[in-house]
């Protein structure tokens, strides 16, 4: 079941998303950065800023009482912006990240947004090839990679972000 995240989440959304995106845990799953970036993927100040402000959305995907998925939508100008896509690592190609993808076609399409946009680190590459096979489209804008006190950058290669963009209806 995909509803909306609330504060009540938050402790569940961070254990998630940090489990999925770095450390050992998120090696179990095809979608780790932890070959490329230490540190955090996300906090619990972070999230719960996030879902304070009423640009965003955070949908979760939840079976049996527990969150196994969820993705953060942006409203920004004319379009979506869809980040943090997550889906445990045990679960990973179980169609969870892809029905967390229709469910936010459909958030756009309910907010009057022709487009959703979305960053990945350019060296993802099997993750790009999922969005494109999903209808995804490189746009070939290229981004600067934010390194922060959150994400440290250990990857051989510098990190950019490619601009992938979807048209809705």
């Amino acid at each position: 079941m995909i509803t909306k995240a609330t504060l009540e989440n938050i402790s569940q959304l961070n254990t998630l998303i940090n489990s999925a995106y770095r450390g050992e845990s998120s090696k179990k799953g095809w979608t780790t950065e932890a070959n490329l970036l230490e540190g955090l993927r996300t906090t619990e100040e972070e999230l719960t800023e996030t879902i304070q402000d009423p640009k965003n959305t955070i949908l979760k995907f939840t079976e049996n009482n527990e969150i196994i998925g969820c993705v953060l939508l942006i409203e920004k100008e004319q379009q979506l912006y869809l980040g943090m896509l997550t889906v445990s690592p045990e679960l990973q190609n179980s169609g969870v990240g892809k029905k967390l993808l229709q469910q936010a076609e459909i958030h756009a399409s309910a907010l009057g947004l022709p487009k959703i946009v979305m960053t990945v680190i350019s060296v993802r590459e099997e993750l790009i090839a999922w969005y494109k096979r999903n209808g995804y489209v490189d746009t070939g804008v290229r981004e600067p990679f934010p390194v922060s006190g959150v994400h440290i950058a250990i990857a051989e290669q510098p990190l950019e972000f490619i601009v992938l963009e979807k048209r809705i209806g």
